[in-house]
């Protein structure tokens, strides 16, 4: 079985900080090409500089919830390496929601941040991988779409309604999504992360350090995973190791979605 990406180009959104900087980060210590895409301009010149013509590592930064940014972002991706295999959709926003409230825009913003600007991406990018496997001529894989979801999408918290709505969207777009692009070679996945130290978890824990306790305690193998150990899972599932998988939902989370949150046995 073949886990290498090497001298593939991929296109890895969210890639200023967290875990999708750690998958970028990771795609090029593995050989590939990377975009690393954000809107946190500021952010992406820290962790990726200014790069020469022959790197493997370019950036770009623009809002994804605007169509021109994404025709934008695939145009400065094909005139940097020439084409794209890869696109790991990891940009997402996390807010609380009151969901009492007919007021608070929480969804929409979520939908439109972690299941629209996802959707039209992969569009956008599934499109040029079918062209490409065209001017081919060949039976290699077209190539591979990874979405970044949640463990809220099966499990619900009152403030995180809004996460948990919009993450659930994603994996059935990630399916239905996997389904159209079969018959074109392209596989679509995801991966529902849970007890990860993404960087809004990382945030969170800065305001409340008790929250950590509570989260290793309820994930059975007691700890909160690096964002490294997500990204070889990203790899996985963007080798031709995962060459016959597609629409399918692989949770990392340590085994947290095991336990049942009510202690007491009685149900």
């Amino acid at each position: 079985m073949s886990l290498s990406i090497s001298g593939k180009t991929a296109i890895v959104t969210g890639a200023a900080n967290g875990v999708g900087l750690a998958i970028a980060r990771h795609f090029v210590d593995k050989g590939a090409n990377v975009m690393f895409a954000d809107m946190d301009d500021e952010a992406l010149t820290k962790e990726v500089g200014v790069q020469d013509e022959d790197s493997q590592i370019r950036a770009f930064a623009g809002d994804l919830r605007e169509k021109l940014t994404l025709a934008n972002l695939l145009s400065a991706t094909i005139d940097a390496f020439d084409r794209v295999d890869i696109l790991v959709n990891a940009s997402r926003q996390v807010v609380t929601s009151d969901p009492l409230n007919p007021d608070d825009d929480a969804v929409q913003m979520s939908l439109e941040q972690n299941l629209m600007a996802s959707l039209r991406l992969s569009q956008l990018i599934a499109k040029r991988m079918i062209k490409q496997a065209h001017d081919d001529d060949n039976d290699r894989p077209a190539g591979s779409i990874i979405n970044l979801s949640s463990i809220l999408a099966r499990r619900a918290h009152p403030e995180l309604m809004a996460l948990s709505i919009s993450n659930a969207a994603l994996e059935q777009m990630t399916r239905s999504l996997a389904v159209a692009l079969a018959p074109e070679r392209i596989r679509v996945n995801a991966v529902a992360m849970g007890s990860v130290m993404s960087a809004s978890l990382q945030e969170h824990l800065k305001d409340n350090p008790d929250f950590r306790s509570v989260i290793e305690n309820g994930t059975p193998m007691g700890r909160i995973a690096s964002p490294t150990e997500l990204a070889e899972v990203a790899q996985f599932l963007a080798s031709d190791g995962a060459g016959f998988m597609t629409g399918q939902v692989l949770t990392v989370d340590g085994g947290r979605t095991l336990l049942d949150p009510v202690t007491a046995p009685a149900h």
